[in-house]
């Protein structure tokens, strides 16, 4: 196909992601390369603030997303960011309506629902890429160019590891939208199924066999302190103690995330304190009706035998870290560090290897390290046929990795081991290849 210069856009739904990836697609090759038209938003404000920013005409701005996919195809590429359980609906619409999708992760949190989309996506040529941010950042491409050069010798063992940080626990997967899996998905999909994927990205093998555990442990009613407050401002005992006392936590210790747990406008600052005394991000951490575990460790067997360890917790300050265990040597890796090191056998020494950031901020705060950018940079040259699916984070090799935590859920769930070529047939047909 010849080269779609400026790729036209719809955003459906203009929450923190999709607001996101329209402003770096406003700003990716000085403006030229994307152009926003369209927008689904149930938020009057966001909606607004969308349509203004953008400059989108009247006829091209919803409120659902049933709305604006009723519609003939009026652009190149949908941005499916609506909630976790509101990706099926419009990502089947929009493959039928024939647009290529950048689809937030994860694609769903129902297993036939992603084998429905990638089944459908398959027959209608469809492109797709999930959003899984981290393989578009410099240190992670950095780490996965170590991996594959050989210098480990062959790989063994990897340990890797989520350290969501209290704060970030209380605030997303307590208080917030994803704290409860009946109306999101649960915490190793929503949260660490960019791991996973990281993980067999990294290894570019197969996994056979998985094994997980883990609890919602500390963040209950049963650990309230005595005569806690529904809510932190309501003259809780324990106020001025407590790390997670929500005053302090917004307005002192880290004011950014109201931004992104409020990504309306507001006409004051009074305004927006009022609406945050009222909504959930003000209740006691111990009173939420989250139910998302805090702790959880998933074992997996890959192709070669290498085993592999994940570890997914909240009772930490925060960040990703990673050891790969080869024949040749280590490698090791934390995120908010400038560069990894790999331990030489040979030589018995540390040699450090530069990710090509100064620091790396992986969190939301921070754009995922770059991978926010990084992504909407990818998605151009992959509609333009510039280069291979099998560099991207595609749909089938996404739904491959949701797989995998599918079963690892199933594996807590019933305390089983999981076959995961059994796992995959069940799901998605005997008959059905990658």
């Amino acid at each position: 196909m010849s080269k779609i210069e400026q790729i036209k856009v719809i955003i459906v739904g203009a929450g923190n992601r999709g607001q996101t990836y329209a402003r770096h697609m406003k700003s990716f090759n000085n403006g030229k390369g994307f152009k926003i038209v369209g927008v689904a938003e149930p938020d009057d404000a966001r909606r607004n603030d969308v349509k203004a920013t953008y400059e989108i005409p009247d006829e091209n701005v919803y409120t659902t997303w049933e709305d604006i996919l009723n519609r003939p195809k009026f652009a190149d590429v949908a941005v499916i960011s609506t909630m976790d359980r509101m990706h099926y609906g419009p990502a089947m619409k929009a493959i039928e309506l024939g647009y290529d999708l950048l689809l937030e992760k994860p694609v769903s949190p129902e297993p036939k629902e992603c084998a429905d989309i990638l089944k459908a996506a398959r027959a209608k040529g469809t492109k797709i890429m999930v959003c899984h941010v981290l393989r578009y950042t410099s240190a992670f491409r950095s780490l996965k160019h170590f991996i594959q050069s050989g210098k480990l010798g062959k790989i063994m063992s990897v340990q890797h590891t989520e350290a969501v940080g209290n704060l970030h626990q209380s605030h997303s997967f307590v208080r917030g939208r994803w704290g409860n899996s009946c109306e999101t998905s649960p915490m190793l999909l929503q949260k660490s199924c960019h791991d996973l994927d990281i993980i067999q990205w990294f290894l570019d093998k197969k996994c056979k066999k998985i094994q997980s555990f883990g609890s919602l442990k500390y963040f209950t009613p049963e650990n309230a302190p005595a005569g806690a407050t529904d809510r932190c401002h309501e003259g809780c005992p324990v106020a001025d103690t407590c790390p997670y006392e929500a005053t302090r936590v917004y307005y002192k210790d880290a004011p950014n995330w109201l931004k992104h747990a409020f990504t309306r406008p507001f006409d004051s600052e009074e305004e927006r304190r009022e609406h945050f005394l009222k909504s959930q991000y003000s209740r006691c951490v111990f009173k939420c009706d989250n139910n998302v575990v805090d702790h959880q460790t998933v074992n997996m067997l890959f192709e070669d035998d290498i085993t592999v360890t994940f570890t997914m917790a909240a009772f930490n300050k925060g960040g990703r870290s990673t050891r790969v265990m080869g024949t040749k040597g280590e490698l090791f890796f934390e995120d908010d560090l400038a560069s990894a090191r790999f331990f030489n056998f040979d030589t018995r020494s540390y040699e450090e290897l530069p990710t090509n950031e100064a620091r790396v901020d992986a969190s939301i705060n921070g754009g995922h390290g770059g991978g926010d950018t990084g992504i909407v940079a990818v998605l151009y040259d992959y509609i333009n046929d510039e280069i291979d699916m099998k560099e991207v984070s595609e749909i089938g090799i996404s739904i491959e990795n949701h797989m995998l935590v599918f079963a690892a859920e199933e594996s807590r769930m019933t305390n089983t081991v999981v076959d995961i070529k059994e796992y995959n047939d069940k799901i998605m047909g005997k008959s059905f290849e990658f």
